[in-house]
């Protein structure tokens, strides 16, 4: 029932019935978030095949968009999708705390593949999300990337790297300075060998004047425990993120 009134939803919307053409569903489970907020940019770190920027666009039909995915079959699905839109930046790389080569550890789910060991809970509590291989990517600091780039306010900086947070923000503290909001996927559980939990990554914010302002999606194990949920902070003076 839950997915047919995806389905629904996603029919509902032309810019949603664009990517089901080309095989993304947007999630949609983002728009609560989304509609409570706007933003003139959007960092998407973790793009995946797009489903968090199609969501963007939907809502924000004249942002900018900067997206970084480094794995080649769902980058190659977001290019397709976004290719004509000229207010969308691609970066076939990853984030971190620095510049070089790492190897990823790919799951049999794309979307939970990530730079740390995946752990035994995380293929246990979800299913087919398992090692299938690995691969050596290019990962990059966002704050070199975006050294000298304008970027209109306000800005969001989402974040889902699958237990990789602490190191991309980390390499992001220049950045921060201008982002007035960070809407991040943590974790409560280790689901990835050497991941920061949930509670270190608010402290760490917190410490760099980010309020917690909502948590949303929890997820849960069989037991009803909850594992996961997406964040949202909040700059406390905004208007020096401006």
């Amino acid at each position: 029932m839950r997915k047919l009134r995806k389905l629904l939803v996603l029919l509902r919307n032309p810019v949603y019935r664009r990517g089901l053409l080309h095989g993304v569903g947007a999630t949609t489970e983002h728009r609560h978030f989304l509609s409570r907020q706007k933003f003139m940019t959007v960092l998407d770190a973790g793009a995946n095949k797009g489903q968090f920027s199609l969501a963007v666009r939907a809502q924000f039909p004249r942002a900018q968009i900067l997206a970084f995915e480094p794995l080649s079959e769902p980058a190659a699905i977001f290019r397709r999708l976004f290719g004509q839109d000229r207010c969308v930046t691609f970066f076939s790389i990853a984030l971190g705390s620095q510049s070089g080569k790492q190897v990823i550890h790919i799951s049999r789910r794309l979307d939970s593949s990530s730079l740390l060991p995946i752990g035994d809970l995380q293929s246990k509590i979800f299913p087919g999300t398992e090692e299938a291989r690995t691969e050596e990517i290019r990962v990059e600091c966002l704050d070199s990337i975006l050294a000298g780039r304008d970027l209109p306010a306000p800005v969001l900086l989402k974040v889902d790297v699958q237990g990789f947070e602490q190191h991309l923000l980390l390499g992001a503290e220049e950045t921060l300075c201008r982002v007035s909001t960070i809407y991040i996927e943590l974790s409560f559980v280790p689901l990835y060998h050497g991941q920061a939990l949930a509670g270190d990554i608010i402290q760490w914010l917190q410490a760099r004047n980010f309020a917690l302002a909502g948590i949303y999606n929890l997820a849960q194990d069989p037991t009803g425990k909850t594992v996961q949920a997406d964040f949202h902070f909040e700059r406390r003076d905004a208007g020096a993120a401006l």
